[in-house]
């Protein structure tokens, strides 16, 4: 299934899905759209084997999100803009919402491919206060800036943010020229556990009733 929003990208915010529902899940569908494609608003939900194309901010909201092994395909936004793949809204350190991106793969879209060398593209940045962002044992292609992360304005949230990485490969996955912001981590397999599906979303007690395939650890 596709859901598609056609609006392109010099149209600003133009939402694909949004979704608050707890306890959803999405299994090989596709999400396209440019900035702000997936509103993933509120409660838990789980993502699986989907591609989700866009530019700005494409996936954003503050829900318990996992997505695994799904495709991101950020495209090629206005003259001007940069891509941010993230852009998570948690607004309390109290909260236990954050975006978890395991075992995905970050390649260009066919229309961003031949300007990777000139339009940027990064991993998240802080749309609120605490926002919070991993991604654990991805594919990172060319695209991804060496810097990883962009800020949202100025110093905002730098210090309160928890963004991570652990174990991803690819030409974009090297951290050695990351951001050196204060909630910036490179973390090791028992911090990284804690954003899998069993212990992120207790994924245990009800995906198997749904019948999508999941992973629910590392792997």
């Amino acid at each position: 299934m596709t859901f598609r929003n056609t609006a392109g990208p010099i149209k600003h915010q133009a939402v694909a899905v949004r979704n608050g529902a707890d306890l959803s899940t999405f299994y090989s569908c596709s999400f396209e759209g440019y900035q702000d494609t997936l509103y993933t608003h509120s409660m838990r939900q789980f993502y699986r084997e989907c591609d989700i194309y866009g530019t700005v901010d494409f996936i954003f909201g503050n829900a318990a999100v996992v997505f695994q092994n799904c495709n991101l395909y950020p495209r090629l936004p206005s003259t001007g803009q940069f891509n941010a793949i993230t852009a998570q809204g948690r607004t309390d350190p109290n909260q236990n919402t954050g975006t978890s991106i395991h075992n995905t793969t970050i390649k260009a879209a066919d229309d961003l491919a031949p300007m990777i060398g000139t339009v940027k593209t990064y991993l998240g940045r802080p749309w609120k206060e605490y926002s919070r962002t991993v991604y654990l044992q991805c594919f990172m292609d060319s695209l991804i800036n060496p810097s990883g992360w962009h800020d949202w304005s100025g110093d905002f949230a730098l210090s309160t943010l928890y963004y991570a990485e652990y174990n991803n490969t690819g030409p974009g996955s090297n951290t050695s020229s990351r951001v050196n912001w204060i909630g910036y981590h490179v973390i090791n397999a028992t911090d990284a556990a804690n954003f899998t599906v069993s212990n992120f979303l207790d994924g245990d007690s009800w995906l198997p009733q749904t019948g999508v395939p999941y992973s629910s650890g590392l792997i």
